[in-house]
């Protein structure tokens, strides 16, 4: 198995902002994706769409300022039944995020693009809490298509 790691810091006394923009649909849209639809509660299902495609995450665990833990349900083989987890820990002015897309079956070449893709959207995450404006798709960094 392997997995995609990053780790960010976002300038915030509370990580009530990182929480909401990972557990409502406009934060969400925010950051990640403008195509953004479903409901956000744990067993519920988020379904986010990209211009090449997109793919559906189940919320496993919500611990409120801490922690969620998304399912992959639906989408590019590679992606389904993986786990996203973003563990959220307050230190000082900053709010540390420790994001984690865990079971990969194996570093295939669409996994170093999801890295880089996912390190993007993190920037763009810590922009939407710092700032109040991510750089959601399609308004994204485009690196390259998929596959």
């Amino acid at each position: 198995m392997s997995d995609i790691l990053h780790r960010i810091a976002t300038k915030t006394t509370s990580p009530d902002g990182i929480y909401e923009a990972l557990t409502t649909i406009d934060g969400l849209a925010g950051w990640w994706t403008t195509d953004t639809t479903g409901k956000t509660g744990v067993g519920d299902v988020v379904e986010f769409r990209f211009p090449p495609g997109g793919f559906s995450m189940k919320v496993l665990e919500l611990s409120p300022g801490e922690l969620v833990r998304w399912e992959v349900v639906e989408g590019p083989e590679e992606w389904v039944g993986t786990t996203v987890n973003w563990k959220l820990k307050q230190s000082g002015d900053y709010t540390v995020v420790w994001f984690e897309h865990l079971g990969w079956k194996e570093p295939v070449e669409f996994m170093y693009h999801c890295s880089t893709k996912w390190a993007s959207y993190l920037l763009s995450l810590k922009a939407l809490v710092e700032t109040g404006t991510g750089a959601p798709s399609p308004h994204d960094v485009m690196i390259s298509d998929w596959h």
